[in-house]
């Protein structure tokens, strides 16, 4: 048996070659595992999704061939989930007959900034009217957002049910996103010099902070909220997922930067700039290691006076999870 679930306690049976388990509740990054001694029992909230994978002996993560239960995590194919009791969802993530559809358009360019082609989504809302000026955000992990979060489709929902205005959406895809989104002060380039360009010229999207956002999960997080605080002038509106705050610039560059143990210094450059313009969204799985820098960062915009709102979820680090928050994160940014 892969995993036996009892009340609030779940078992984890270890498969053969397993030496170590992995998941929301260590770290993705493997800089924290439980060892394997025999079945590791594990006491979560009530209502939970967890997602989970074993190491071997080599150090390489691998899917419990006992347990079908796959996660809709696009980077880690090896995630196994488990639910204990009954795992709540927004109903707005049902179908809905009889929307209308925005449009999606694909564009791709040679890279300046960073070298290769570069890619991305852009989602129009329908009955889009280019002698009007929309607000536009930039999502970081674009695909992930377009295929696994379908964030397109969920503009179209809130729209059709007349909760939300309308947005333009421009789904950016990184290519090496440890490296982009780790506080690097090239990809700040890169969107002023690449990515603004490309989309004011052909889209009409407002050019005001409060009219121009950043959105992503996890390190897309971490950078969207990073480019908002250095650069108030471009940017006005954030949402972040499970936004990874445990980063130092000090680690930028490094094979495989601090995820997991840094100093958390957005933490300290929000009390240092205390951006009263900034519009914050932030969410994050409660059985996740980054669910206390994101309360912390939470508790600062409160303590500031930051307009924000904060939501956590029953699960972790993960799409389960990130789906789940979207409808709140776009009621809070384009709520009528």
């Amino acid at each position: 048996m892969a995993v036996h679930v009892s009340g609030r306690f779940v078992t984890f049976t270890p498969p053969e070659g397993a030496t170590a388990l992995i998941g929301d509740m260590t770290s993705w990054e493997r800089t924290s595992v439980l060892e394997v001694r025999g079945p590791i029992t594990l006491e979560f909230p009530r209502n939970s999704w967890i997602e989970y994978a074993w190491i071997d002996a080599s150090g390489k993560p691998f899917a419990d061939p006992d347990n079908p239960q796959k996660s809709a995590n696009p980077w880690y194919a090896y995630a196994r989930a488990v639910e204990v009791g009954h795992y709540a969802v927004s109903p707005l993530l049902e179908p809905i007959e009889g929307i209308l559809e925005g449009k999606v358009e694909r564009l791709a360019w040679n890279g300046s900034v960073f070298p290769g082609t570069r890619r991305a989504y852009v989602y129009t809302p329908p009955g889009y009217d280019a002698a009007l000026e929309y607000p536009v955000f930039y999502v970081q992990d674009g695909v992930a957002f377009y295929r696994t979060g379908k964030l397109a489709e969920l503009s179209d929902k809130l729209l059709h049910l007349g909760r939300i205005r309308p947005a333009v959406l421009a789904f950016l895809e990184p290519q090496d996103r440890l490296f982009e989104y780790y506080l690097n002060p090239q990809y700040g380039d890169f969107m002023t010099l690449e990515v603004l360009p490309r989309i004011e010229a052909s889209y009409s999207v407002r050019r005001d902070p409060l009219g121009r956002g950043l959105w992503g999960a996890s390190l897309g997080g971490l950078i969207s909220l990073h480019l908002a605080l250095e650069h108030p002038e471009l940017y006005g509106v954030v949402v972040s997922h499970s936004g990874c705050f445990t980063a130092h610039p000090s680690e930028l560059g490094k094979i495989k930067p601090n995820t997991v143990t840094a100093p958390e210094y957005l933490l300290e450059r929000l009390g240092q700039l205390k951006p009263l313009n900034l519009r914050l969204s932030l969410d994050t799985g409660v059985l996740e290691w980054l669910a206390a820098p994101n309360r912390r960062m939470a508790a600062a915009a409160q303590d500031w006076g930051l307009k924000h709102q904060y939501r956590e979820y029953s699960s972790g680090h993960n799409w389960v999870t990130w789906k789940n928050a979207l409808p709140e994160a776009l009621e809070w940014v384009l709520g009528v």
